[in-house]
Formats: C-alpha cells, sequence, structure tokens
C-alpha cells in the first residue's frame, strides 16, 4: 500500500488524530501539540507547519517545521521536528521521504536551509544533513544540529 505526507494546515480534519499521534510518540503534553497545530492551521506565518504520513487511513509517521526547537541557538531557524515513523514501518526508507519532503517546504516557504537537533550520528548523513555545530537543549546537555539547503536536489 502506498503512503502519502499531508500538510495538517491543509487537512485540519486530521487535527484531533494528529495531538494524539505526536502526543504519544514523543510523550510531550497533548495541550502542546493542540495549541501548535491549531494555531498552524491558521496563521499567516509560514510557521509552524505539520505532517503527517499515511498509509491508507493509518498514520505511519509524522514531523513539523517551526521555528524554535527549545535549544540554545535561537538564530537559525526553521526547524524539523519531531520526525518519527512507526517502528515497524522502518527500514523502507520512509523517514527519508520525510527528510525531503520537509526540505522541499521549507524551500516553498522560502527558506534556503532547515535545521534539525538530535543526538543521532549517522542516520541525517546519509541524506545530504551536514553537521554544523551543537546546541544546548532545556536539559543544558548539548545535541548535534545538522543543516540542509533547501534548493539542493535531494
Amino acid at each position: 500500500m502506498d503512503t502519502r505526507i499531508l500538510s495538517i494546515r491543509d487537512n485540519p480534519e486530521y487535527l484531533d488524530r494528529a495531538v494524539d499521534y505526536l502526543s504519544s510518540k514523543w510523550g510531550i503534553p497533548k495541550n502542546i501539540y493542540h495549541d501548535s497545530i491549531t494555531h498552524s492551521i491558521t496563521t499567516t506565518s509560514p510557521l509552524p507547519r505539520w505532517y503527517l504520513m499515511l498509509k491508507g487511513e493509518e498514520i505511519i509517521g509524522c514531523y513539523g517545521l517551526i521555528t524554535n526547537d527549545f535549544n540554545s541557538r535561537q538564530d537559525l531557524w526553521p526547524w524539523l521536528a519531531a520526525l518519527y515513523i512507526d517502528p515497524n514501518e522502518r527500514g523502507k526508507n520512509l523517514g527519508a521521504e520525510l527528510l525531503k519532503h520537509g526540505a522541499k517546504e521549507a524551500n516553498k516557504l522560502g527558506f534556503a536551509a532547515l535545521h534539525l537537533f538530535t543526538d543521532h550520528v549517522g542516520y541525517y548523513e546519509k541524506y545530504g544533513w551536514e553537521y554544523t555545530c551543537n546546541a544546548y537543549g532545556v536539559d543544558g546537555e548539548a545535541s548535534r544540529v545538522y543543516a540542509i539547503k533547501t534548493d539542493m536536489p535531494l
């Protein structure tokens, strides 16, 4: 069965499902996602934007484009955040599809580069992301910052 990626801004009927999914995968309270996603539907600002990957009608992945990923590098944005693929769907290059989609969406929104904040080493490099620096999260610990130019062929 084929997958598709949809924008919650363009498909607001997915709001509650998206909130439940993101909260369950990231352990962040539902009210935070509900507030962010609700405002992403109506804002005139380019960000935030939230996306779901569906297989049929089943949500199997997600990500967001946001202005702040709760780290010390407030001079950088936008951030690709909350990238997730369900464990039973991993190994099918679906994460790469979401990364590519995120870069294209950021480019459409007028951003020349996209950033992400992670502890993973080796995954993002496979898809053209470059390690740029460390940043500090709310826990005070350093994590890696990666970036990709959004106009690069992916």
